[in-house]
């Protein structure tokens, strides 16, 4: 009989990093489809940062795994049993699937995709949430136009990587902030950023200074803490600040102090928004067709961070997201 491997919930992880004693791996009989469902094998799974919100209780743009289920994620695979009249075996599928080797689905909020545009495990990275995550945000949160100067932090990311190449396609000035010269120099050379902020190297205020001569125009915010802080004073009159992620709180053991500069944000009269990429799923097909075209005309550089070791590694592969362990979209492979 197969067996579907499985990463369960089964406590509320503590504050800090993600513990295994949260979770519990089983081996469970794969399930057969039913009428108008399919079944797909897993072969990557997607670590992105905000599993780490999907695990807490309390008030989220999502409710929170339940304990016993199947821990929350977007996996890459193939249909290998379908009674579904819209996917056939041997399809190439993305979704909502979950951390397990198999998983059965009625087709909602599954995407059909083309590996002839990009492999596999980039419909999970550059072509799935991470990239649709940098486009709208870059551009409908952050309303980036030619010549504004633009700003991401944890930029040798998933989705900073593509916020600075989109940004330059644009015709924006391009500034990454990273942690190490290694991820500086590969913002510059690899995807084409106009300068690297290392902020392990310290006074980044300064740094901050000499790559944005011009001031600010668009924060895309990943990070938070002193990084935001630090960029808050910087920006221009009527700015843009899109947050799509506050990394430095994720994994807190103590409640972190609010942004110290936050006057900023009224006397440069600064829009800050909060950015969640599936308010945006109306437009899906018109930003995959941009992103899916850079990619195919070589415009679009996608770094992937590819583990392997299965859902056995999922815990500690997935904590390198809050430790700056990968380089690139991190994703299992099954």
């Amino acid at each position: 009989m197969s067996m579907n491997r499985t990463v369960r919930l089964v406590k509320r992880p503590a504050p800090g990093l993600v513990s295994s004693v949260s979770f519990e791996i089983r081996d469970e009989p794969v399930a057969e489809p039913g009428d108008g469902e399919f079944r797909m094998r897993a072969e990557y799974v997607s670590l992105d940062p905000a599993m780490r919100g999907w695990v807490n209780e309390g008030k989220s743009y999502v409710p929170p795994v339940a304990l016993g289920d199947v821990m929350r994620a977007f996996s890459a695979g193939t249909v290998e049993a379908s009674n579904h009249p819209e996917f056939r075996v041997g399809d190439k599928v993305v979704g909502l699937f979950g951390v397990q080797t198999h998983a059965i689905s009625d087709g909602r909020g599954v995407q059909r995709v083309d590996t002839d545009i990009a492999p596999l495990q980039s419909w999970i990275g550059g072509l799935g949430m991470p990239g649709l995550t940098a486009y709208f945000g870059l551009l409908r949160v952050g309303e980036a136009k030619a010549g504004d100067t633009v700003v991401v932090s944890a930029a040798s990311g998933a989705v900073g990587s593509l916020v600075g190449q989109i940004a330059k396609l644009k015709g924006c000035r391009a500034v990454g902030i990273a942690g190490g010269p290694e991820k500086c120099r590969a913002l510059i050379e690899v995807d084409g950023f106009d300068a690297a902020v290392d902020y392990k190297a310290g006074d980044l205020g300064a740094q901050l200074d000499k790559a944005c001569p011009d001031g600010i125009d668009v924060d895309f915010e990943n990070v938070g803490g002193e990084i935001l802080d630090t960029i808050l004073p910087r920006m221009n009159t009527f700015g843009r600040i899109a947050v799509c992620g506050l990394i430095s709180a994720y994994t807190a053991t103590s409640v972190p102090p609010g942004p110290v500069n936050l006057r900023y944000v009224l006397t440069q009269r600064l829009k800050m928004q909060g950015l969640i990429v599936f308010d945006f799923a109306r437009d899906n097909a018109v930003a995959l067709a941009d992103l899916g075209a850079w990619v195919k005309e070589g415009k679009l550089k996608l770094r992937e961070d590819v583990r392997e070791g299965g859902v056995d590694a999922f815990v500690e592969t997935l904590n390198l997201l809050y430790t700056g362990g990968n380089f690139g979209k991190l994703s299992l492979k099954v």
